[in-house]
């Protein structure tokens, strides 16, 4: 008998689509499913965390993990990517910078001032690799059965290089990342671009239509008139339009 997705802590969002909220820092991962194929978007903060996200995903699937999309490069989305080896990793271009030796000090301080224990952000940094493959603009993914996923450079906003997954169907699911918080007021840090940032939702937008379920990178998932909401406060709060 298989197991359902609320059976293990994920949402269904859609025929083969879902997302998990991981505790902590409540952040989202997401699960897509096709014919032999299986997306995971993000991917934890930690090893240990991104091992249990793939076990799930893994067993939801009734296949392995192919393809891994980061939608940014912060430590509770990307810590986790270290426990999803053989799988295609994907990023938004630009992302490579995160990796660097500066790069990986700051992604490792940063996640030790959250409260990551600095033995499992060691860990997570040791293991970091770079994308293999670099969205610049759109990126259609066929995870097989009819089931096409397009991954879309949509920044910068939240940071330099965010990259949103729409997923078609019926609903359409489009995740965000960061570019939208629903748990939270959206984090604008020192690597954040504020003045793109409300064009990026707007691409969002275009992308999904007014019909389609947003999935934050923190929070429930949210609706068309939430997103523009948010983005209207964005260009208010950096002076843009």
């Amino acid at each position: 008998m298989s197991v359902t997705w609320e059976e293990l802590g994920w949402e269904r969002l859609a025929a083969g689509v879902g997302r998990c909220r991981l505790p902590v820092w409540d952040c989202t991962v997401g699960l897509v499913v096709g014919a032999g194929a299986a997306l995971v978007i993000d991917a934890g903060s930690s090893l240990a965390e991104g091992a249990r996200v793939r076990a799930g995903a893994q067993e939801l699937a009734g296949h392995r993990v192919t393809h891994l999309a980061l939608t940014h490069p912060h430590f509770d989305h990307v810590f986790g990517a270290g426990a999803f080896a053989g799988a295609e990793l994907y990023g938004a271009v630009g992302i490579d910078t995160a990796y660097s030796h500066t790069g990986r000090e700051e992604l490792r301080t940063d996640a030790v001032r959250h409260g990551l224990d600095a033995g499992p952000a060691d860990e997570a940094v040791a293991s970091l690799t770079p994308p293999r493959h670099h969205v610049s603009g759109e990126w259609t993914l066929d995870l097989g059965g009819g089931r096409q996923v397009l991954l879309a450079n949509v920044g910068p906003g939240h940071t330099a290089h965010d990259l949103a997954v729409l997923v078609p169907g019926d609903p359409e699911v489009v995740f965000c990342g960061d570019l939208v918080e629903e748990s939270g007021e959206p984090q604008a840090g020192a690597d954040a671009v504020p003045t793109h940032w409300p064009a990026a939702l707007d691409r969002l937008l275009d992308l999904g239509g007014e019909d389609a379920l947003y999935v934050p990178g923190h929070g429930a998932v949210v609706d068309a008139e939430f997103v523009r909401a948010q983005r209207n406060a964005l260009a208010r709060r950096f002076g843009v339009s």
